[in-house]
């Protein structure tokens, strides 16, 4: 959600602005806009609708400066527009702010505000901002102080970045509950709200803390607390490298980064892995000490949004069925208001991509706050997760740029069944042998993953077939009832086509009632104990008009009467098959939203990283 950049330099501002809010697009906008420092005025453009319209305005008419701050918006007060995009200023125009986050408290501060005289152009919540910037600028004239006291009336989250005519040398950035980091280079800085925005320029960049401030000049960075105490603090240097953010010959992000999956998923698993020979006997984190992991606990709380959620689910089974610990999954929207039972001997698991999704992070805190220990699950290092957490398991997945996760959610699952292993082990649920033989099994999972994407036709052929039905329904047992959880989500995110989820058994129960002509089933049947089971909720669907997909693992003759087309992936242990029948529904979905004529990469009305309630 929304993109923020800044730069201070010697270069022309404009053309690194609009390059670096490019390299953000992904994460889901209706706006974007720029204010640029020229001599002694600050100039603003900006505009509804793709970054391309705003390119375009500032190429006919160039903003010389070399301090700038842009953004991209995604809209939460107010409708897109082009007075709502950002940046926003005071009434004079010689403070401009661009801002990722809710305030709150915005329609109190709104109303004070008035009430001196203010006149608001905007329907945003962020324009008070500006304004509540100025009213303490114009008491203490120091910018800094202005911003500071400013944040202490704030409530909700923010990540900010504000310049001021009177202070043309630097960017003031601050940050709560909303990613916002510092790219150092030579000669020149950034903010930006994510690490590919400045990649093209640094890898050396600083994480802001929560509510740290940062004062950005184009020499050097100075940091500071919330009341204004400076901080010392080293550099993170980001080692991959900008092809992985680029899309690599590949017509989408998606469908790159559904074919990077067995690299992927090799990089998260190998490293974790220790080999007698080139055979796997033990399962060694390097981030956690298990021991005190798992020595008394109780219970596994899994917490988290969306396809992370659905990883949880699909985690749920995985622990349940070999280290035998009774295991709550919960939305973290949810988790967070429900006033949620948590003891010192629970684990509690958190699981995000970008490590910086609000709810799940307001999670993460009420459980340290109960004593709990946290593990967090997340592919950013060095976000809030990873800090604020008492264990960290990195999923080495690389950037995801594409909003709708695949090689996330595949590699959150190997993580989640590399923990669950050694805990069954840890805890003698599990013997010696069968750790070994498990172990095997899962290190066979990336090459199956790549069996399945090497040929790609029978789903694109399907998808053909069926990209026009009004429903689609997934349906599944055990674990395949998680993996149908996702496959629905995917659907839904990229191609909008109605598609919901159900476990198997609750069809009759229901959602028979909406089976006709004009609708999908596909059943996910990876639990061999359960085929004649979900072949008769195939035949079901079947006899009532449904167009019927299968994906199974094995033998999967039983379905030869009940199923249209059959996808057979490459046989795994049971548990380990959802990371491998996940992959046909992702294709599913990509060739369903490409005929469909949408932009995969970029859903409408989504965001890549949720970073507000």
């Amino acid at each position: 959600m929304c993109g923020i950049v800044g730069y201070v330099g010697c270069k022309e501002a404009t053309p690194v602005l609009i390059n670096t809010l490019k390299k953000l697009e992904y994460r889901g906008y209706d706006s974007a806009g720029i204010a640029v420092m020229n001599d002694d005025e600050i100039l603003v453009r900006k505009a509804k609708g793709a970054l391309k319209v705003l390119e375009e305005m500032v190429v006919k008419e160039v903003i010389k400066g070399s301090i700038g701050i842009g953004h991209t918006r995604w809209a939460t007060h107010g409708e897109p527009s082009d007075i709502n995009a950002h940046p926003h200023t005071n009434v004079s125009g010689s403070i401009a702010i661009v801002h990722n986050g809710i305030v709150e408290n915005y329609a109190k501060l709104k109303e004070q505000l008035q009430a001196q005289g203010i006149v608001f152009k905007s329907q945003t919540d962020t324009e008070v901002i500006a304004h509540l910037v100025n009213f303490f600028y114009e008491q203490t004239n120091d910018i800094f102080e202005a911003v500071k006291l400013a944040l202490k009336k704030l409530e909700g989250s923010y990540a900010l970045g504000v310049i001021c005519k009177d202070y043309p040398d630097r960017i003031i950035a601050a940050r709560k509950d909303s990613p916002l980091i510092v790219g150092l280079g030579k000669g020149e800085n950034f903010i930006a709200s994510d690490v590919p925005a400045v990649l093209e320029y640094t890898r050396e960049v600083y994480f802001l803390d929560q509510k740290e401030l940062a004062v950005v000049y184009s020499d050097h960075v100075d940091l500071f607390t919330e009341d204004g105490e400076k901080i010392i603090k080293e550099p993170f240097h980001v080692d991959w490298d900008m092809a992985s953010a680029e899309k690599g010959g590949y017509a989408h992000f998606m469908l790159k980064e559904i074919y990077e999956q067995p690299k992927a998923l090799r990089d998260t698993l190998h490293p974790r892995l220790v080999l007698e020979g080139n055979k796997p006997v033990d399962i060694k984190f390097d981030e956690m000490d298990f021991s005190s992991i798992f020595k008394n606990v109780e219970r596994i709380i899994i917490t988290a949004c969306g396809t992370a959620y659905h990883a949880g689910v699909a985690a749920r089974y995985i622990f349940e069925e070999f280290a035998r610990v009774p295991v709550v999954v919960d939305v973290a929207s949810e988790f967070r208001y429900r006033n949620p039972i948590i003891s010192n001997k629970d684990v509690v698991i958190i699981i995000s991509q970008s490590g910086e999704t609000a709810d799940t992070l307001a999670a993460l805190r009420l459980a340290k706050e109960a004593g709990a220990q946290v593990v967090a699950i997340t592919n950013c290092v060095g976000s809030t997760a990873s800090r604020e957490a008492d264990k960290v398991i990195y999923t080495w997945a690389g950037p995801e740029i594409a909003v709708a996760s695949t090689k996330a959610y595949t590699t959150q699952l190997m993580c989640l069944c590399l923990l669950a292993l050694k805990m069954a082990y840890s805890r003698n649920t599990i013997s010696k042998p069968e750790y070994e033989k498990l172990l095997s099994s899962l290190n066979e999972v990336p090459e199956k993953v790549e069996q399945v994407l090497k040929d790609q036709s029978i789903v694109q052929k399907f998808a053909s077939q069926n990209f026009n039905k009004s429903k689609v329904f997934y349906i599944g047992r055990l674990i395949d009832s998680a993996s149908s959880l996702e496959s629905a989500l995917k659907l839904k995110e990229v191609s909008y086509m109605h598609s919901e989820a159900f476990a198997a058994g609750e069809l009759k129960h229901g959602p028979i009632a909406l089976i006709d002509t004009d609708t999908l089933v596909v059943g996910i049947a990876t639990q061999k104990a359960l085929y004649e089971k979900i072949n008769s909720n195939m035949e079901e669907v079947k006899s009532r008009g449904a167009a019927t997909l299968i994906i199974g693992q094995g033998d999967t003759s039983v379905f030869n009467g009940s199923a249209d087309t059959v996808i057979t992936v490459p046989e795994t242990e049971g548990m380990f098959a959802a990371i491998v029948s996940i992959i046909p529904v992702q294709l599913f979905a990509y060739y369903c939203s490409v005929l469909k004529g949408n932009n995969p990469d970029k859903p409408r009305n989504l965001a890549k990283s949720v970073t507000v309630e």
